[in-house]
């Protein structure tokens, strides 16, 4: 993704989820999704999906059942 790209969905991200920091991060070598963060902590992929010439974007957060507890 674009460094503009990312940008917007960062301030996305911040303004809908409201969590201190939360950061919408580059993939190395990937230039169709971007890694979502909380400080240092791995949340999940948003991966960017065009087609029909509409633009979407879908997160994918696994949560794991330790972590329910």
């Amino acid at each position: 993704m674009k460094p503009d790209e990312l940008r917007k969905l960062d301030a996305y991200f911040k303004r809908v989820f409201m969590t201190p920091g939360l950061q919408v991060r580059a993939r190395p070598k990937k230039d169709d999704s971007a890694e979502v963060y909380r400080d240092d902590e791995f949340l999940g992929v948003l991966y960017r999906d065009e087609e029909d010439g509409e633009l979407s974007y879908n997160f994918s957060m696994a949560i794991l059942d330790i972590d329910l507890d």
